[in-house]
């Protein structure tokens, strides 16, 4: 295999990202990012996800929060920024940034259907699990870091008792557009759904927002994208080199049976691997057909989905670098004990 070779399928997989998740995935989750940033009070953040909140409030929300948003693991980082940005803990910020590819109720439905309800089931379970699992670990590692340092308060229609649904209604729309617009319904159906959510967007904004309340916004959005875009943009082309160099016929040989070597090279396979929302399942199951293990199968749709190269080079831009491979390498470790316990069982 030549160097054009790989290089060709690098940008073929950039082009084939930019196509299919920029406009319906990254700038929702960028622009939702933003809003969280400006229009969501700390107090409100701190209640839920904050290092001295209560965690069995804070852990099992930031645990299902995912189930909520067709995000893959690029999508969710925008959303993760915004919320540690405004003073969320680690550890329930990582639980979230787990939680949201890994446990999003389309890919538990998708899985089960064409994998199966028992793996189906168990991904839905282990991820939840792993989600406050990894969440709390981090939080004990880092929580002499873990900064609830006040910030300014933004002037915004939020701190309104009274118009309290108007932020609701903001934010619920937003989310619907990402939601819906990452979905797999039928362009007649989605495309006009999305067109009403978004005239629904620019009344609200028109209408509820202050003109320096919307440029704050646009500035926060536009600040969050150049610190992230970059790194995932090389990240999706390294991947796509590796991809190519790396075919699932050749990864199959060392992930049959259920050993701690398969069950770990499924997980460090999928966490190098970039998965769109959905796309681990067909991979995946044309692994099994090739004679993947259960084990490694679900180890596999564990550490894939949450993990991938751009979402790692994008992490580190939140994160630093020392509580990325740490949050790396619990997910890797995690999967695969998951996968060695399932395969063992099922």
């Amino acid at each position: 295999m030549n160097v054009v070779t790989l290089l060709e399928a690098g940008v073929l997989e950039l082009l084939d990202y930019l196509q299919a998740h920029v406009v319906t995935c990254l700038v929702p989750a960028f622009f939702i990012a933003g809003a969280i940033a400006v229009f969501v009070s700390k107090q409100s953040v701190l209640a839920y996800f904050g290092a001295q909140a209560k965690k069995y409030v804070s852990y099992p929300v930031a645990s299902v929060s995912g189930c909520i948003l067709a995000a893959c693991s690029c999508t969710v980082i925008p959303l993760f920024a915004g919320i540690y940005k405004r003073g969320a803990g680690i550890g329930p910020a990582t639980a979230f940034l787990y939680s949201g590819p890994a446990i999003n109720i389309l890919a538990i439905v998708f899985t089960a259907r064409v994998l199966g309800v028992e793996i189906g089931v168990a991904r839905a379970v282990l991820a939840i699990l792993m989600a406050v699992v990894i969440g709390l670990i981090m939080a004990f590692i880092y929580q002499k870091e873990d900064s609830i340092t006040p910030l300014p308060k933004s002037k915004s229609f939020t701190e309104s008792e009274d118009r309290s649904y108007r932020k609701w209604l903001f934010f619920v729309d937003l989310v619907l557009i990402l939601v819906i617009g990452a979905s797999t319904l039928p362009g007649v159906v989605k495309w006009p759904v999305v067109i009403g959510l978004l005239v629904v967007l620019i009344y609200v904004v028109i209408a509820w927002q202050d003109r320096s309340e919307t440029r704050l916004w646009m500035s926060e959005t536009w600040q969050l994208s150049k610190l992230i875009i970059p790194y995932l943009l090389v990240g999706v082309f390294v991947a796509g080199i590796i991809k190519q160099g790396l075919p699932p016929a050749y990864v199959s040989r060392f992930v049959g049976g259920n050993s701690v070597s398969a069950n770990v090279i499924a997980s460090v396979a999928g966490a190098l691997m970039y998965f769109a929302t959905l796309t681990e399942v067909p991979i995946v199951n044309s692994l099994v057909s090739l004679g993947m293990g259960k084990g490694p199968e679900l180890a596999l749709l564990l550490a894939g989905p949450a993990l991938s190269l751009p979402n790692m080079l994008a992490i580190r831009q939140v994160l630093g670098t020392q509580k990325t491979l740490t949050y790396i390498g619990l997910v890797i470790l995690f999967a695969s004990i998951s996968g060695i316990v399932y395969g063992g069982i099922a």
